[in-house]
């Protein structure tokens, strides 16, 4: 069941949220054991800690009282003042000294707060009921305590720390913060261990998804892990027989429907140079193109495998073809210039296919490259000053043997597959291809590789 949370607290907790599955997991863990571990250490101070610092000072503050009463009632006898320091001393670890008297030194102390002064403060003010003040000194490890008693000036008391607390506080604190860290080692380990067949199948799946060779995957990690790593695999074997199965299929079709042509190209130069046998000729020519455009956006990416392409020496060697074919093509390197893993001649036959609609229906074309923002792909931009394509039309021109112009006459474009083989081969590179309107007047066209 999901709980609802109120969506600015949601998209805040989002937004701090670990973007990995390594760190919400570590995340699932940390929480309950640092929930844990202050909830344990909360109730510990509670129930042990205080009660038992509170005892203590109880105790200290007894001893003090029982002195300053012993004091206090043999004041002008020097001799059971000794007894009764040399007793202190030895018996219960407290020193006594005898001093001056002086107001100054005995501004009482807060019985509020936490701490051993606090603590004992309390002690004092409910036991000795006397003027009194304390002063701690931690770089002795001491507590000084003053308490006045009539007709003997001040009493000093120097109490050692470990009267007033229990090192096992700080044993446990250290022991608890010990175990915590070597748990989330042994966690980190574990978590390593298990999201790292995850990633291996992620690293797969973008090489697939980008048009690249695919390692074998080792299955390895949870059950459903090896599942998926298992699925993965299978997919990526059937892929690959049927492109192998087109393939295969597609040079049989082509050889099948180039036999026919060429004995129809041997009995046109038999027949002559007459009206008839030209007609027939630019009708054969027609076919052939056409066959060539079907079995180009049948055949795909062929067997071309992907090599590092330097993307601005492969769009600069395009633009000098287009204008040798006429075209005045305006071009924009990328800067600064970078490699993709790419099928070289695919995409050189993508671009190529954009830049060719856009010379036949337009005066001048722009090619710019670009760095997506965070430079993690290249944007490919081709414009033109042509008509344009009308909105509600330019996601049907991606559609194979869709033309704008109804007529489907060879001699005005194409047969409708060249934006459909250009757009299936940048997705096949793990891209994307878009159109909208050009500051130009005409279309733009984007295309996005990934680095």
């Amino acid at each position: 069941m999901k709980l609802p949370l109120p969506q600015p607290f949601a998209r805040w907790l989002h937004d701090r949220m670990p973007q990995t599955l390594f760190g919400r997991t570590l995340l699932i863990i940390v929480i309950p054991v640092l929930l844990l571990q202050i909830t344990v250490t909360i109730v510990f101070f509670d129930r042990h800690w205080t009660k038992m610092t509170d005892r203590l000072a109880a105790s200290v503050a007894g001893e003090i009282a029982a002195a300053v009463s012993q004091v206090a009632q043999n004041a002008d006898d020097a001799e059971a003042i000794a007894r009764i320091r040399a007793l202190m001393v030895s018996n219960l670890d407290i020193v006594m000294d005898v001093m001056p008297d002086s107001d100054a030194l005995l501004e009482a102390p807060s019985t509020r707060g936490f701490g051993v002064p606090a603590t004992l403060s309390r002690a004092m003010a409910e036991r000795v009921r006397r003027p009194y003040a304390i002063t701690l000194y931690p770089e002795f490890k001491r507590v000084r305590v003053l308490v006045r008693v009539e007709g003997a000036a001040v009493l000093q008391f120097t109490v050692p720390e470990r009267r007033l607390f229990s090192s096992s506080s700080y044993i446990f604190i250290l022991w608890m913060i010990g175990l915590s860290i070597l748990f989330f080692a042994i966690s980190i380990l574990f978590m390593r261990n298990q999201i790292r067949p995850i990633r291996r199948l992620a690293v797969a799946a973008e090489r697939l998804g980008k048009g690249r060779e695919v390692p074998m995957i080792k299955s390895s990690g949870a059950r459903e892990v090896r599942q998926a790593a298992q699925a993965f695999t299978r997919m990526h074997n059937r892929i690959q027989r049927q492109i192998q199965q087109k393939t295969a299929m597609l040079a049989g079709v082509s050889h099948d429907l180039r036999t026919p042509i060429t004995r129809m190209k041997l009995q046109l130069e038999m027949m002559g140079d007459g009206p008839d046998a030209q007609a027939i000729t630019a009708d054969l020519a027609d076919m052939e193109r056409m066959i060539e455009g079907y079995l180009a956006f049948a055949r795909g990416e062929g067997d071309e495998e992907p090599s590092p392409v330097a993307i601005n020496d492969l769009c600069a060697e395009l633009v000098e073809k287009m204008r040798r074919q006429s075209g005045d093509i305006a071009f924009q390197k990328l800067d600064p210039p970078t490699t993709l893993i790419i099928r070289p001649q695919a995409m050189e036959r993508a671009i190529g296919n954009v830049m060719g609609n856009a010379i036949i229906y337009a005066g001048q074309v722009w090619l710019a490259l670009y760095w997506v923002q965070g430079d993690e792909a290249v944007m490919i931009v081709i414009d033109d000053n042509g008509p344009g394509i009308p909105p509600e039309m330019r996601e049907d021109v991606f559609k194979p043997f869709t033309r704008l112009d109804p007529s489907r006459n060879p001699k005005s474009g194409g047969v409708g597959l060249g934006l459909s083989i250009a757009r299936d081969i940048v997705v096949a590179h793990g891209g994307d291809m878009t159109l909208e309107d050009s500051p130009m007047g005409g279309l733009r066209v984007i295309i996005t590789l990934p680095v």
